[in-house]
C-alpha cells in the first residue's frame, strides 16, 4: 500500500486549512479529503451559517480551536456542544478573524453566494493563500480580488471542477494567456438537457433538484438546471487565467469525465479528466503543486467506452448569452446577474415563480442596470448587488401576482 505520510514528508508539508462554509458539499467533501490525506492537511478552522449540530461534529472530528457559527442566537446551543476548550466567534467578524487566523496557511471559502467575498480579501490581506469554490467571489469582484491576491504574492487556486481542471492544463504547460486560443468549459446540460423548449415552462423544483450527475448544494444544483452556473464559470475564468470573454466557450458533456479544456494558439488540446468527485479539485488546490496518492477512483477507459459532447441550447437556456453580455460589458454589470439570479432561485426554490422565470428576472434586472466601472472599489459593487436584489425583487412580485390572478 501506499505510504501516505512518507510522500508529504517528501514533497510538501502539512498544510493547515480553514473552511469557510464547512457544513456544505464542497466543505464535507473538504472534511474527506483531509481523513484521506491527514499526514498532508490539518483543519484548524471551521464556519457554518446556522448547522449547529454538523459543526459541532466536524469540530470534534478535527480537533479545530476555533469555529464560527454566523447566526449568532446559535452560538450557546453550539458551546454546549462543543465545550469550553474551543473558541466559538459568531458574524461576519467571525469569518473575518478566522479568514486571518495566523495557524492558517490556507483558507478554503465554500460559502453560498456574496458572503464570502469580503472574508476572501480579509484572507488576502492576512497573506494566506485561497482555495476558492464560491463562483459569487470572482463574478462580483474579480479584477479587485486578483489584483489584491497578485499584490500581497498569494495564491489564488480555483476548486470548481472546470476551473481546477484548467489551472492543471495551465499549470503543466505555464504558458501565457496569448498563447490561449480557447477555455472550453464542460457542462452536464442538466437534468434538463433533452427536454422541449416548451416543456421548462412546468418544470417543478423537484425535478430541478435531481442532477444528473453531481451531488450539490440546492441553490447550485438550480443554477445547473438553468446553466446560470457555467454562465458565471464563464465570467469567473475570465479573471482567473487573464483572457477575454470571446476566448471562453462551453460545450456540453454529460458523462462529466472531462472536466475541462484549454485549446492553444497551435491548435493542441490538453484536458483533465477524472471521476465525477469534488474531492479531486480540492486535494489539488490543498496539495498544489504537487500530487499526492489517495483512496479516490480511478477511471476505467475500457469500461467508459465513449466521451461524448454537443452544443448547449443557447435559445432554450440563455444564461449562457446573458452571462456572456455581463462579462463584456464588464463593470458592475456581473454583480448585477448574480444578484438577480440569487433573488430569482431563492424565489423559484419557494414556489413564487416558475422555472423559465429565473432568466426573464435576470434580463429584466440587467435591462434596467446602468453599469458602474468601480476602478478598484468594492463600494459600487456591493451598491450595484443590493439595488439589484432590490429590482429583481419587484419583478419577482410582479410575476407572482400575475399567476395569482
Amino acid at each position: 500500500m501506499f505510504d501516505n505520510q512518507a510522500e508529504c514528508s517528501l514533497v510538501m508539508r502539512k498544510r493547515r486549512i480553514v473552511i469557510l462554509g464547512s457544513t456544505g458539499s464542497i466543505g464535507t467533501s473538504a472534511l474527506k479529503v483531509a481523513r484521506d490525506i491527514p499526514e498532508c492537511m490539518e483543519v484548524v478552522g471551521l464556519a457554518a451559517n446556522s448547522s449547529v449540530e454538523a459543526l459541532a461534529r466536524q469540530t470534534r472530528e478535527t480537533g479545530a480551536k476555533r469555529i464560527a457559527i454566523f447566526d449568532s442566537s446559535k452560538k450557546r446551543e453550539l458551546a454546549e456542544l462543543v465545550g469550553p476548550h474551543v473558541d466559538i466567534l459568531t458574524g461576519e467578524e467571525g469569518l473575518y478573524t478566522l479568514a486571518q487566523m495566523d495557524e492558517a496557511d490556507m483558507v478554503l471559502i465554500s460559502i453560498i453566494g456574496t458572503a464570502g467575498l469580503r472574508p476572501a480579501l480579509a484572507a488576502i490581506q492576512a497573506n494566506k493563500d485561497l482555495a476558492i469554490a464560491s463562483k459569487e467571489i470572482l463574478v462580483m469582484a474579480g479584477e479587485i480580488v486578483m489584483t489584491a491576491a497578485a499584490r500581497q504574492g498569494v495564491k489564488l487556486i480555483p476548486v470548481d471542477s472546470e476551473h481546477n481542471a484548467i489551472y492543471q492544463c495551465l499549470q503543466t504547460n505555464h504558458r501565457s494567456p496569448e498563447q490561449i486560443s480557447r477555455l472550453i468549459l464542460t457542462a452536464s446540460g442538466g437534468p434538463f438537457r433533452t427536454w422541449p423548449q416548451e416543456a421548462l415552462a412546468q418544470v417543478t423544483l423537484e425535478q430541478a433538484l435531481k442532477h444528473p450527475t453531481w451531488s450539490m448544494g440546492k441553490k447550485i444544483t438550480i443554477d445547473s438546471a438553468t446553466l446560470f452556473n457555467k454562465g458565471l464559470e464563464m465570467i469567473e475564468a475570465r479573471w482567473l487565467f487573464d483572457v477575454p470573454m470571446e476566448k471562453i466557450d462551453v460545450v456540453v458533456h454529460p458523462q462529466s469525465i472531462v472536466h475541462s479544456m484549454v485549446e492553444f494558439v497551435d491548435g493542441s488540446i490538453m484536458a483533465q479528466m477524472s471521476t465525477s468527485d469534488m474531492c479531486f479539485p480540492i486535494q489539488y488546490a490543498v496539495t498544489w503543486p504537487d500530487r499526492v496518492a489517495n483512496s479516490l477512483p480511478s477511471l476505467n477507459f475500457a469500461q467508459l467506452g465513449s466521451l461524448y459532447f454537443e452544443a448547449p441550447r443557447e435559445e432554450a437556456f440563455p444564461a449562457l448569452r446573458l452571462a456572456r453580455l455581463a462579462g463584456t460589458t464588464a463593470g458592475t454589470m456581473p454583480a448585477v446577474l448574480n444578484a438577480a439570479n440569487e433573488i430569482a432561485v431563492d424565489a423559484f426554490m419557494h414556489n413564487r415563480i416558475g422555472f423559465t422565470d429565473i432568466w426573464d428576472i435576470v434580463r429584466q434586472t440587467m435591462e434596467a442596470h446602468t453599469p458602474v466601472y468601480p476602478q478598484g472599489q468594492l463600494a459600487p459593487i456591493l451598491q450595484a448587488d443590493a439595488q439589484a436584489r432590490d429590482q429583481a425583487r419587484q419583478i419577482c412580485c410582479q410575476i407572482q401576482s400575475t399567476r395569482s390572478h
